[in-house]
């Protein structure tokens, strides 16, 4: 395959932060470490917004498992993969996108990738991001697997965010009674690799942050992940066996009032392979409100956010992506 042509303003670099810092949280799980491992996730998330993690204790089978079924779904016809489109789940936001169906960074970009989405499971349609999953009848096993995947990682998420609250000098469980019931969000996302010249208009997904309270990314080996630094260099995200890909989003960015960055980051595929990766995202219950913790304001660093309202910021921030909801009101 010839080489890609790259924009040069698609091209990664590695340094200041050179590279994404990787944390050890098996002190965190076992207790063992706890408060070392909080000082490197407030490190990590004040200057990078991102970090790897390893000793996570999830098992490689389950990952393993649950990308064949993304390969698995992803490979039947478009026609077949049409039948469980978002839009038959309206506000619940479940089911598949096909290229294109979303735009992360409309204004620059067009999304090269195509996903399937879940979320916790509802007989009905309740709210934004509570409803029923959409789920294909012809392949075994797609179901159980994918679910148990999304149970798995909102467990982890859990203990990870006592991690995070940790690192704010919060108490251990300061985010256990606002995960109550807590909108969470499963990816299972395909891009397709591109050659020839490539440029922003066209990549795999536009620069963005992410929405919510954390993210949760399994990479396959194939790479293609950029995060901005400081200086506005976009640094790679290399895929690291054994370890989880984490992020903050918005609603941390809020209650730090800036403490810690959601921070910027797309995917440009020219490896020559299909890249597959499954992101999780938690945020917090639909109803919680998140504002700047008193302990982040002072009269030489006010307030910089008002009060937001989770599900209604989320459900805003999706409007702006996918087409189908433009319609809809913007105060569900």
């Amino acid at each position: 395959m010839t080489k890609p042509d790259l924009d040069d303003r698609l091209r990664a670099q590695r340094q200041s932060f050179d590279k994404i810092p990787i944390v050890d949280i098996g002190p965190l799980l076992d207790n063992s470490g706890v408060l070392g491992v909080a000082k490197e996730i407030r490190w990590a998330l004040a200057n990078v917004g991102f970090m790897y993690v390893k000793n996570h204790g999830l098992p490689a089978q389950l990952a393993d498992e649950t990308f064949a079924q993304a390969r698995a779904f992803f490979d039947q016809p478009l026609e077949e993969k049409m039948k469980l489109h978002m839009v038959n789940s309206g506000v619940a936001l479940r089911g598949y996108v096909e290229i294109f169906g979303e735009n992360t960074d409309p204004t620059n970009t067009k999304d090269l990738k195509e996903c399937f989405d879940i979320g916790p499971e509802r007989p009905t349609l309740e709210r934004p991001f509570f409803g029923p999953n959409q789920w294909p009848a012809a392949l075994p096993g797609f179901r159980e697997t994918v679910f148990a995947y999304h149970q798995a990682m909102k467990d982890f998420a859990t203990k990870l965010l006592r991690g995070v609250a940790l690192s704010l000098d919060l108490p251990r469980d300061f985010f256990d009674s606002r995960v109550t019931d807590p909108i969470t969000y499963q990816r299972l996302l395909r891009y397709p690799t591109q050659s020839g010249r490539v440029e922003e208009k066209v990549i795999g997904i536009g620069a963005h942050v992410d929405y919510g309270s954390l993210t949760i990314l399994t990479q396959d080996s194939v790479g293609g992940l950029q995060v901005m630094n400081r200086e506005g260099v976009w640094v790679e995200g290399v895929p690291i066996a054994g370890t989880f890909v984490i992020n903050i989003g918005e609603l941390l960015q809020i209650l730090t009032n800036d403490l810690y960055i959601a921070n910027f980051h797309r995917v440009v595929n020219t490896s020559g392979r299909e890249r597959y990766s499954i992101p999780f995202f938690i945020d917090a219950d639909y109803d919680a409100v998140v504002e700047p913790l008193e302990r982040y304001v002072s009269p030489s660093n006010p307030s910089r956010y008002l009060p937001v309202t989770c599900g209604k910021h989320k459900f805003k921030r999706f409007v702006k992506t996918f087409p189908h909801l433009e319609r809809l009101d913007l105060e569900q």
